[in-house]
């Protein structure tokens, strides 16, 4: 990865006079949940998106990534940038977000991003992106707040303007994050926790490089399908806003008065808040066995309920359970492509990544990138 401040230099001539650093996350458990209100656990990674900042004498924005050879110039009113300029649109988003919290740009601005996250792999680097520009563009401006607020920001901008309805967990666990600690959401608040990881936990992240653009993906339709299952549901539990508002006893007392695609997505989403729940409680005691299933549950549960898994996410599962040193493993991310995230231990190391790459590349014709990675702290200024 290019420093941000080198790429920064040789774009805009010049030295910033701010930086950031946000993380990516992995969602260790609670897929869909968020958007419905309820649980989920993630950890912040030792892989993240780097900013460069610096104010301009005249109004002008100019954006530069290490992912796209093209400097995005705005020169006037914001609007939405398309085709190849389009990953523009999560730093302007943030900008118009913090605009309707009392941030006045009297100026125009210079920035530089580099990643070392992979695009597309589920690592949410969309969010990366928005918390590392909020940082920088909170701080030029003058606005004050707190993580929480720059949080659901960032959230807000990838809704309203990006045009992706996902819920907190991306940007909360980029903010909230802690080494050797999983950051837990209870998505209603929202409000954000921390949960240990017991000594000895390894995180291997498997990419398909089999890209899920979320915003053209199906994630919209089950958005949307889990609005509907609420909308019916309310029929027979009055007062319900939310997914999380009802329990699996209540759904499973309806299924046969609900369509069966909106009962299926329905049950993965309660079952899913109980399952992270457990996970939570399986931590605290150190109990990777008991985490592990809950795991691979969950994945299970993404195929044959959700059905947001792919043959590539199933097939990296299949030859992941049951190996010495993993405890479980599933699906990350939005689904529909991108990775699977296995929890291991010491016993599960390079050599073993590797024969599971080697088996998946000879089914699909293409390896399944490794990556190994840590958990981290959270966004921050004055790093790159």
């Amino acid at each position: 990865m290019v420093p941000a401040k080198r790429l920064f230099e040789r774009v805009f001539g010049s030295r910033p006079t701010l930086t950031a650093r946000a993380p990516g996350r992995i969602e260790v458990i609670g897929n869909h949940t968020d958007y419905n209100g309820g649980t989920v656990l993630g950890a912040a990674i030792d892989r993240s998106i780097r900013v460069a900042f610096r104010l301009r004498d005249d109004g002008e924005i100019a954006l530069v990534s290490d992912f796209s050879p093209e400097v995005v110039r705005v020169p006037g009113r914001i609007v939405r940038q398309e085709g190849v300029a389009a990953w523009a649109n999560y730093p302007l988003g943030v900008l118009l977000a913090l605009e309707k919290r009392g941030l006045q740009r009297r100026r125009g601005f210079e920035l530089a991003i580099a990643s070392d996250l992979p695009s597309g792999a589920g690592l949410s680097s969309s969010a990366a992106l928005e918390l590392s520009s909020g940082l920088v563009l909170a701080k030029a401006y003058g606005l004050e707040l707190d993580r929480r607020d720059l949080a659901i920001a960032a959230r807000e901008a990838e809704n309203e303007f990006v045009g992706m309805p996902c819920g907190i967990l991306d940007q909360g666990v980029s903010a909230f994050g802690q080494r050797d600690r999983l950051v837990a959401i209870d998505c209603r608040g929202p409000d954000f926790s921390t949960v240990p990881t017991p000594p000895g936990v390894h995180f291997w992240i498997f990419n398909t490089h089999q890209k899920h653009a979320l915003v053209e993906s199906l994630y919209s339709t089950r958005h949307a399908e889990c609005m509907e299952a609420v909308s019916l549901l309310r029929a027979f539990y009055p007062g319900i806003c939310q997914l999380a508002d009802v329990d699996s006893g209540q759904v499973t007392a309806v299924l046969g008065r609900l369509p069966d695609v909106l009962g299926r997505r329905a049950r993965h989403v309660v079952e899913e808040i109980e399952r992270v729940r457990l996970a939570s409680c399986c931590f605290v005691d150190g109990d990777l066995a008991g985490a592990g299933r809950l795991l691979l549950e969950s994945h299970e549960s993404s195929r044959l309920l959700f059905e947001n898994s792919t043959d590539e996410l199933d097939d990296l599962v299949d030859r992941l359970k049951g190996r010495p040193g993993v405890h479980g493993a599933r699906l990350t991310g939005g689904g529909f492509g991108g990775a699977v995230m296995a929890m291991t231990d010491e016993a599960f190391g390079p050599d073993e990544a590797d024969a599971i790459s080697a088996g998946y590349a000879a089914r699909f014709g293409r390896p399944a990138e490794a990556i190994h990675v840590r958990t981290a702290d959270g966004a921050a200024l004055g790093e790159d």
